[in-house]
């Protein structure tokens, strides 16, 4: 039994030299428009405040409780988030399943129409539509200009931050986003 105690030590070490490649390895990995993601050195809790989906029921971020997500706060009056929603449609096409999702909150005054008429002319079919009209969970995840998209692990925290638009269908972000599922081991 001492003789294992002694080897703790060493694995530990392993186990951090370990962790230092895979960090090192998805920081390779930001690349293109994913060099403005913020990727955490350790997952961060996230706020339980609700939100709505289009018929009214309340929700929190635990309903998307084992996926990932790639949590998208954005307007309907937003211009950049014209461009991007595009291909936040792509990326949920191209790796939505059981274990990742694309959630979009329409952050502040969206009113359903205007959505579904902003979603009609730029392309979306494949997004759900959310609602954050008092931009209480806006707020609480410390949102503060659109677009945001913040990226949250199965446990429903977040691992990584992405202030501004960017090409979520893109190479650059799927090979990121497939690293980052691939990486939880």
């Amino acid at each position: 039994m001492v003789r294992h105690l002694r080897l703790v030590p060493l694995y530990m070490a392993l186990c951090l030299g370990a962790n230092t490649v895979a960090a090192q390895d998805m920081q390779d990995l930001l690349a293109g428009d994913m060099r403005a993601m913020a990727l955490h050195e350790a997952p961060q809790d996230v706020t339980d405040v609700s939100f709505t989906d289009a018929d009214g029921t309340e929700m929190t971020l635990q309903d998307f409780a084992g996926e990932y997500v790639v949590l998208n706060f954005w307007a309907t009056w937003c211009a950049p988030c014209r461009e991007e929603m595009p291909s936040l449609n792509t990326l949920q096409q191209e790796l939505g399943g059981d274990n990742f999702r694309v959630v979009t909150i329409a952050s502040g005054r969206n009113p359903i129409p205007a959505i579904n008429r902003f979603f009609e002319e730029v392309g979306v079919s494949d997004l759900p539509v959310y609602l954050d009209p008092r931009q209480g969970m806006t707020r609480a995840m410390g949102v503060f200009g659109l677009p945001t998209t913040v990226v949250l692990n199965p446990d429903g925290q977040e691992i990584g931050r992405l202030r501004g638009d960017a090409d979520w269908g893109g190479e650059d972000a799927l090979a990121l986003m497939t690293a980052l599922m691939s990486d939880a081991g």
